[in-house]
């Protein structure tokens, strides 16, 4: 973990209160799939913990969701401007458990750090689907960004308005592609129904409150059939097995 100072080279909306911000640095960047950076913003206490969704040679690529005055607040930023990021964070997705198929499954922005997690598969000679689960179709990210990497994708709306209407399981049901292994990111609900219906092993990337996102302050932790582990130090990347729903 160390502090690096990045400066914005776009901060643009790609979907309803959605943001992809690149930012770019000095030095080379060395993040693996399902980590993330905290990001201090200009007069706020505490950091924003965001996952990363694409790595840079310099540099990396974020998702986030204007939820907040935090959030709010970056989404003013304009390019030129700098931030000051802890990074990496967190233990990452292992894409080296996939055998030959992986399903990639995530809900709202949980598809962002599901996108690097691809392009780690790929690499590795595997192939990959992607199930991708929104409300409505003006929250739609990623759709094409995993298309341009020969990713099939799926895509569930609650409204019905594109693809499959209902939940990412129920896209799955009716779909049924191959894979040996899966890893899901998004709402808590949505995970747990994943790992309930698919017999197969997989990996889930929690989400908690955090206050320091380094395994200081203990603030995010869960409880699993392991004890007490810490989100951001020992997670958020977690073995389906590991969690207590």
């Amino acid at each position: 973990m160390q502090k690096q100072l990045f400066h914005i080279e776009s901060n643009a909306p790609v979907a309803r209160d959605t943001f992809r911000l690149v930012l770019r640095t000095d030095a080379g960047v060395a993040v693996r799939s399902g980590q993330f950076v905290d990001i201090a913003l200009p007069g706020r206490f505490l950091r924003r913990p965001i996952s990363v969704s694409d790595v840079l040679p310099d540099g990396v690529v974020l998702y986030y969701k204007v939820v907040g005055e935090g959030t709010r607040d970056l989404a003013a930023m304009t390019p030129g401007q700098s931030l000051e990021l802890l990074l990496p964070l967190g233990s990452g997705f292992h894409p080296e458990k996939c055998t030959a198929d992986a399903l990639l499954i995530g809900g709202g922005l949980g598809a962002a750090p599901l996108y690097l997690l691809a392009r780690e598969l790929l690499a590795q000679g595997k192939r990959a689907t992607a199930v991708l689960g929104f409300n409505k179709a003006d929250e739609i990210c990623l759709k094409e960004e995993f298309r341009a990497l020969g990713v099939p994708v799926l895509i569930s709306t609650l409204d019905g308005s594109v693809g499959t209407k209902g939940f990412v399981t129920d896209t799955i049901a009716a779909a049924w592609p191959v894979f040996d292994r899966f890893y899901t990111c998004g709402p808590l609900p949505m995970m747990k129904a994943v790992c309930e219906s698919l017999a197969a092993p997989g990996e889930v990337s929690l989400e908690e409150r955090m206050g320091c996102g380094a395994g200081f302050c203990y603030g995010c932790t869960v409880i699993t059939r392991a004890g007490a582990r810490r989100v951001c130090a020992d997670g958020p990347v977690f073995d389906k097995e590991e969690v207590l729903w």
